[in-house]
C-alpha cells in the first residue's frame, strides 16, 4: 500500500471546500503538549475508584476498554453501566496551563477560507476551555461533541453521518483533520478530504497507510500558515 502524500498543497488543493472539521486533542494544539497524560490519569483514577480496584489493575481495564469499544467512557457504560456525566466531568477536570496561546494558528484560521467546526470525542465544556487558552474559542460555528455522538466514538461511522446531516455538510466539500489515522477512515468514506495529524503515539498511526489520507500536517498551525500564505 502507498504511504500518505507529503507533497506541500496550496490553497488551490482545497478550491472545492467550504467546510472544514477539526479534531480537537493533539490536533488544535501540539501532541507535544501532553495534555493526554493528565486526562489518561484521571481516566484511571476514576476507574479505579468506581470498580474498586488498584490503580495498576484500573489502566489495564482501561486499556482493554479502549480496545474493544473505542473508548473508555464507552466500555464503561456498555459493561459496568456507569453515567457518562460522571466520567467526563471528573477526567477534564486537568490543567490547561501547558497550552500556550497560538496566535498564528488564529490569524491562519481566519484566512483559511469556509466554515469551520470541531468534531471530538471529548465534550463542549472541555473544547470550550481549550480553545479559549489557545485563543481560537471565535473561529469555529460548531463544536459536535461525544453527546452529540449519542456516546457512539469515532471511528464509529454513526456520528459522521448525524454531523454532515445535522449541520447540512457536503462531504465531498468537506475536509476534515484528525490526529488518529484511522478516525479519518469514515471520513474519507464519505467523500471528504483528509488531513492527518501525526504524533508519535502508535494509535496515531495505526492504519495511516491505508489509502485513506490525502495530506499530512506534521504541525497543524504551521500548515495552515504556509496553506493560507
Amino acid at each position: 500500500m502507498n504511504p500518505p502524500a507529503v507533497r506541500r498543497p496550496g490553497l488551490a488543493d482545497f478550491a472545492h471546500v467550504d467546510v472544514w472539521i477539526f479534531d480537537l486533542d493533539n490536533t488544535l494544539y501540539p501532541a507535544r503538549c501532553n495534555l493526554f497524560q493528565q486526562i489518561d490519569r484521571r481516566m484511571g483514577e476514576f476507574i479505579a475508584q468506581r470498580l474498586a480496584v488498584s490503580y495498576d489493575e484500573a489502566k489495564t481495564i482501561q486499556k482493554s476498554f479502549w480496545r474493544r469499544h473505542g473508548t473508555t467512557l464507552r466500555g464503561l457504560m456498555v459493561e459496568h453501566a456507569v453515567p457518562p456525566d460522571a466520567f467526563l466531568d471528573y477526567v477534564h477536570q486537568i490543567d490547561l496551563s501547558v497550552l500556550p496561546e497560538s496566535p498564528s494558528l488564529g490569524q491562519a484560521l481566519d484566512r483559511l477560507p469556509g466554515r469551520k467546526m470541531i468534531f471530538t470525542n471529548g465534550t463542549k465544556r472541555h473544547a470550550a476551555r481549550v480553545t479559549r487558552r489557545l485563543g481560537i474559542d471565535d473561529r469555529f460555528e460548531a463544536v459536535f461533541d461525544i453527546v452529540d455522538s449519542d456516546y457512539l466514538p469515532k471511528p464509529d461511522p454513526v456520528p459522521y453521518d448525524v454531523l454532515v446531516a445535522r449541520h447540512g455538510v457536503d462531504p465531498r466539500r468537506a475536509v476534515m483533520v484528525e490526529d488518529i489515522a484511522r478516525n479519518l477512515r469514515p471520513a474519507h468514506a464519505l467523500g471528504m478530504t483528509t488531513v492527518w495529524v501525526p504524533t508519535e503515539s502508535p494509535s496515531s498511526r495505526d492504519g495511516a497507510e491505508d489509502g485513506h489520507i490525502h495530506h499530512v500536517a506534521e504541525d497543524l498551525a504551521h500548515w495552515l500558515v504556509e496553506l493560507t500564505g
